[in-house]
């Protein structure tokens, strides 16, 4: 069976210091310290240690053929997105890391699809680099929860979403710049509740602001299955049924009616949950993804998927129609 991981992240191998050639500090370069493993670096700090599969695109084919996956869809590590640089120099950052991904593609189109990044802090240079990727061969981006602590329902959004429609892109959104992450530092309470937390803060913003009314050809993906949005539709239900005046302000649509009209991915670490997900949202908007290659990720590729008891008509829609209808593609492109 055809398997397409919808959720991955990659980096180049090797990363300009751009904090020396744009001069101040906050951008994440790579130290090799030793063979197969790099310190992803900030400045003088330490962010983390990723090993070689984090950027070796042949050792990630090995590493999913074990797991009987041959597609991987790819795009960056949010730390990486620079959204907080001078505009000029986020664009020189993107172009950067959309090339590395790009030249991947191109090389490997039966196994690796791309997802492109933007210099979200300056809407008409993003929607110049969404239209260079475009014809790179990207079928869509990814971006932050928050770009500055904005959320992605501010009008000045907008036209980067009208070009999206246009050119017929796919967007992921991933958890990154949590809410209220200084006063959680301890326990890595940011990646365990801020991130879902910040995902539910996505897609509600963009709910109840119309967004994806006014932009119905856009296909949202959102990682993490969701965040906490779907299982806490109840209280967001309840809460624009009972406060209008304060919920219902831009958009008189019930945020219920929006399940099963945008993708998410199956990263639950939870059969029961992932089967509530299946209920709430139908199977043909639930994709495998596993943010490998971190920790976090399901490391092990779908394998729980597989040991739910699950019909196969549904496995076949999660490993992988789902992502065909997401990416707009077909099977026949990959095998």
């Amino acid at each position: 069976m055809l398997k397409i991981d919808v959720h991955t992240h990659i980096m180049p191998e090797r990363i300009p210091q751009w904090s020396k050639e744009f001069g101040y500090d906050g951008f994440i370069h790579l130290d090799h310290h030793r063979a197969g493993f790099a310190r992803m670096m900030q400045g003088d700090r330490f962010f983390r240690e990723i090993e070689e599969n984090c950027w070796n695109p042949i050792l990630r084919i090995e590493d999913y053929a074990k797991h009987q996956t041959q597609v991987q869809v790819i795009c960056t590590i949010p730390v990486l997105f620079a959204y907080w640089a001078k505009p000029e120099d986020g664009l020189k950052v993107s172009r950067f890391l959309n090339d590395h991904i790009a030249e991947i593609f191109q090389h490997h189109p039966k196994h690796y699809v791309g997802l492109a990044t933007l210099p979200m802090q300056d809407v008409d240079m993003a929607i110049d680099e969404l239209q260079r990727c475009h014809q790179l061969g990207y079928k869509g981006i990814q971006i932050g929860s928050n770009i500055n602590n904005l959320n992605l329902s501010e009008p000045i959004f907008i036209p980067l979403w009208e070009k999206l429609e246009q050119l017929n892109m796919c967007v992921m959104v991933h958890p990154w710049e949590m809410m209220g992450e200084e006063q959680m530092k301890k326990y890595w309470l940011p990646w365990l509740v801020g991130m879902p937390a910040e995902t539910a803060r996505a897609m509600a913003s963009l709910i109840f602001a119309g967004v994806m009314d006014k932009f119905p050809g856009i296909r949202w993906m959102f990682a993490h299955a969701g965040g906490s949005f779907i299982p806490t539709i109840g209280r967001l239900e309840h809460g624009f049924n009972c406060r209008p005046d304060l919920v219902a302000v831009d958009n008189p649509n019930n945020p219920r009616n929006y399940l099963g009209q945008f993708w998410v991915d199956s990263a639950t670490h939870d059969p029961e949950l992932l089967h509530y997900i299946l209920k709430k949202q139908g199977s043909r908007k639930v994709a495998l993804g596993t943010d490998y290659p971190f920790p976090l990720g399901d490391l092990k590729i779908g394998q729980f998927i597989e040991e739910m008891g699950l019909d196969t008509a549904t496995i076949e829609d999660i490993f992988y129609q789902s992502a065909l209808d997401w990416l707009q593609m077909r099977k026949d492109e990959f095998v």
